[in-house]
């Protein structure tokens, strides 16, 4: 899925002592891109740069999709991210 592709460019922190630490919000935006909203807003962004992709001369960019997007992820993890850090 592009939701792979997509965070997988967001900078990550590793614990270098304890591998087995899991970091609460990736398990939250996992959980986040499975609901209905966020599936609905990542097809309308796939669609986009499908559409995109297929011209070879436009001016249409996916940005308003894209940020869409990750406000939907960013809101849904917000709800519960400060309840699980410590």
């Amino acid at each position: 899925m592009f939701f792979e592709k997509l965070f997988a460019k967001l900078p990550s922190v590793k614990a270098q002592e304890e591998e087995d630490l899991v970091d609460p919000q990736d398990v939250l935006r996992e959980k986040c891109r499975d609901t209905e909203h966020c599936k609905h807003l990542a097809e309308k962004y796939q669609a986009c740069n499908d559409r995109v992709n297929s011209r070879s001369q436009t001016t249409e960019t996916c940005v308003e999709e894209l940020f869409d997007l990750l406000h939907a992820v960013d809101h849904c993890v917000t709800k519960d991210l400060m309840s699980k850090l410590k």
